[in-house]
């Protein structure tokens, strides 16, 4: 069965786009703000974001940076022999911002789970929202999106893959059928 293009370019692009808006109107401006994409395509979407936020507000600065979780992983111990270590990223204080975590999809929230427990051997932020491209459902632990481009209803055995200019040469998200 051929794939589904969930999301093309310009999808993409604008989902991006109203979700920063979403972002400056939920923490009134940019101020306290930093972003943490967890590594790989959340960084690059970090990146897009930290640059829409400073276009939007005039050049104020906003942090970002990269979050390797592959070591906070539940499952680490079953993949090490198969798992790269591409280590972290932030050059910047955590401690008391609002960290903005963001990733491609949102799934069964694992990746999120380790990923905070990341941010808190960092520092203590004043608050940490979750901003991903797609949330796809079938959580197994209670986390939920704060800013979300697009919901899907997906079966488990189907996939979403997100594609970026920066890692695959063009932007679009496929649902990926068994």
């Amino acid at each position: 069965m051929p794939d589904v293009v969930l999301m093309d370019e310009t999808e993409v692009r604008r989902a991006l786009d109203r979700m920063a808006f979403e972002m400056l109107e939920r923490f009134r401006g940019t101020e306290g703000l930093g972003l943490i994409g967890i590594r790989t395509r959340g960084e690059f979407m970090a990146r897009r974001f930290q640059g829409a936020l400073e276009r939007l507000e005039g050049g104020a600065r906003v942090p970002a940076g990269a979050l390797d979780i592959t070591v906070y992983r539940d499952d680490f111990d079953a993949l090490q022999e198969h798992i790269k270590v591409a280590g972290s990223q932030i050059d910047f204080e955590i401690r008391g911002r609002h960290i903005i975590l963001v990733d491609d999809v949102l799934y069964t929230g694992r990746s999120v789970r380790a990923a905070i427990d990341a941010i808190m051997d960092l520092g203590r932020p004043s608050s940490i929202a979750l901003a991903v491209l797609v949330d796809r459902g079938h959580r197994e632990l209670p986390i939920t999106a704060d800013f979300v481009g697009r919901t899907v209803a997906t079966a488990r055995a189907e996939q979403v893959q997100v594609q970026l200019k920066e890692v695959d040469g063009q932007d679009r998200v496929l649902l990926m059928k068994p």
